[in-house]
Order: structure tokens, then sequence, then C-alpha cells
């Protein structure tokens, strides 16, 4: 009800800053650099797929070293005492349905782990939470049976009214459909197996984003991985790789 009447309220407000948003942002390039590799040295601790938008392609840094996935499989190996290897499937402005595709298209290696990063174009698109969260499930299902990975993880999204690029009223809009995602999302988790929703509460800072005042700056990145790589390293019991030649 509450976002009901919001839109009724301030609904020429928010399309009209939000429209104005689309005009002037930067549009920034995925940064360049492999999107696979192998991480670390010894045994294969780990196998890492990590897909989604643009903040899984790393989009605000310089190139893949300093981005998302790369640093999460350093940062695994590190604390794995091994080896990860790891791979990127993601492209700037996709939503849950466009990474479902994107993964059909692609076809990634199997994996043990998988982190989802998506939603914010969403929000953005203004995608029912409904049809997300039905397109996550796809997800899921794509993932565990041609990719055979046994766990998927979705980070929630960040603090979205802390976007340096967002004026109010529309910072305080998309910061509530941010919540209502992730409580939407935790409960539509806790209901299928081998998925979990991790809390990012607190990592997100305003003076950590890129340019764009949208995306994160490595600084940003470099967090997001830290917290991905503790929730993960509890998982990596269950994920262990079935063998080295798959």
């Amino acid at each position: 009800m509450l976002d009901i009447a919001t839109r009724l309220a301030l609904g020429p407000v928010l399309l009209a800053q939000a429209a104005r948003l689309r005009r002037t942002a930067p549009e920034l390039p995925e940064p360049g650099g492999h999107r696979r590799g192998l991480a670390g040295r010894g045994r294969t601790a780990l196998r890492l797929l990590v897909v989604g938008d643009s903040s899984a392609a790393g989009v605000g840094a310089r190139s893949q070293r300093e981005a998302l996935a790369q640093p999460l499989a350093h940062t695994l190996a590190r604390r794995l005492n091994g080896s990860v290897r790891w791979q990127l499937v993601a492209e700037s402005g996709l939503t849950s349905d466009g990474v479902l595709q994107r993964l059909m298209r692609e076809r990634p290696a199997a994996a043990d782990v998988a982190v989802v990063i998506v939603g914010v174009n969403d929000i953005t698109r203004d995608v029912p939470l409904a049809f997300a969260l039905r397109h996550r499930s796809h997800i899921v299902h794509w993932l565990q049976v041609h990719a055979r990975v046994r766990h998927v993880v979705f980070p929630a999204l960040p603090e979205m009214e802390l976007f340096p690029a967002m004026p109010n009223p529309l910072a305080w809009y998309v910061g509530q459909a941010a919540r209502r995602n992730n409580r939407a999302q935790a409960r539509w988790a806790q209901r299928h197996p081998g998925v979990t929703h991790l809390q990012m509460q607190g990592v997100a800072n305003p003076d950590l984003f890129c340019e764009d005042g949208f995306h994160p700056s490595a600084a940003l990145y470099a967090r997001v991985a830290e917290r991905l790589a503790l929730h993960i390293v509890e998982l990596a019991r269950y994920s262990a790789p079935r063998s080295e030649a798959a």
C-alpha cells in the first residue's frame, strides 16, 4: 500500500528524476581483463562462478584485477590455503531474466559455488518482484542442473539510497524497493535447498563509489569480496570439487 501511495503522490517527481539520471549519468565500460583463471597454488580448494549484472562485471574498477570475481577468488585461495578456479559471466544492464538468458548462451563450466549479483536492474526497470524471484528460481535450477553448482549465493542489494548519483526522493524510493527485495529474497532463499541470501548491511559507503555515483570503486569491491569470502569459506566444506577434470 505504501508503494502505491508513494507512486501516486510522488510519481511525476520520481519519473522526472529517473529520466534526468538516465540522461546525465556517465556510461562506464566493463573493465578489461581475464574472465576466468586460477587463483592461488596447490590443490583445487574450490571452483567459483560469479554471474550477474554490471557490478558482477566490475564496472567502476579499472581492470578485472580490481573488480569482484578475481579478487574474490584470490581472497578465497588464501583463506582456503589452496587454489580456486574462477569464471565470470556478467553483463551490464541485466535483469534476473537477462542473467538466466546469458547463462544459457554462455554455458559456463562446472562450479561448486556460484555468486549471483542481480536485482538493481529489476528495480530500475520496474520488474515486478514476484517475476524477478521466479527468474532467480530458474537461475538456481539451471546452475544446479547444467553447471552442477552445489550452493548458490545471492548477496542482498546494497542500501540504494546511499548511491551518490541518486537525488531524493528517488533515492528514498529505490532504497525502500531494495529493502523489499532483500526481505522477499531472504524468505525465498529459505525455501530453496542449496541457496543462501547473504546480508550486506553496512558494506556500502557513499565515499566508496566510483565517479558515476552508482557503481562500486575498487575499494568497495574489495569490501564486498571480503564479506562474500567469509560466507563462502563456511560453505566450502560442503562444496568440495568432485574431480579436477570436472
